[in-house]
């Protein structure tokens, strides 16, 4: 008896199970060719020879001088012994200094007694009109506190015045006896 069953061949591989490969069929392009590159390359060596001959490409060495500066450093030879050395107060003499406390300089009149009404527990406060050094001709209104004996005083002072809130600057004026 004949078998009529469709027989499956063992060497034979099913269709699928085959794997398919996809793969250019036209060969890869370069991005840039090398006809293009030689003709840049030959470029850039004609346009370094042009600008080696055309313009001035002379290099010369610079060379230091051999000069030395000499330095001489002066002070007083009683600092090498280990002593201090004061100036003498005889300038001191000639000169009477006030000292006063710069607590700020208003562009309004009203902002300069508001300043003062603040500070009423510190005496000999007044208020000045002076001119702008900066914008020469505008009128600022000075509120100083002084005049002080001595520089001691005018820093407690201006203690005072920094706990309240303010910026205030030392002046010194100083005139000849």
């Amino acid at each position: 008896m004949k078998d009529y069953a469709n027989k499956k061949s063992l060497n034979r591989r099913s269709v699928k199970s085959r794997k398919k490969v996809y793969g250019a069929k036209k060969k890869s392009i370069q991005v840039i060719s090398s006809r293009i590159l030689l003709g840049l390359f030959i470029t850039s060596l004609s346009l370094a020879a042009i600008s080696f001959f055309y313009f001035e490409t002379d290099v010369e060495n610079i060379e230091s001088r051999n000069e030395l500066n000499n330095i001489t450093i002066d002070f007083p030879s009683s600092l090498l012994e280990g002593s201090v050395l004061i100036e003498s107060s005889s300038e001191d003499r000639f000169l009477f200094c006030e000292y006063f406390v710069q607590i700020g300089a208003y562009g309004n009149k009203k902002y300069a007694y508001e300043a003062k009404e603040i500070l009423e527990d510190i005496k000999l406060i007044s208020i000045n009109e002076i001119y702008s050094s900066s914008d020469p001709g505008k009128k600022l209104h000075s509120v100083l506190s002084g005049p002080y004996a001595n520089r001691s005083a005018a820093n407690n002072s201006k203690e005072v015045i920094t706990k309240k809130g303010f910026e205030p600057r030392l002046r010194t004026l100083c005139k000849e006896k």
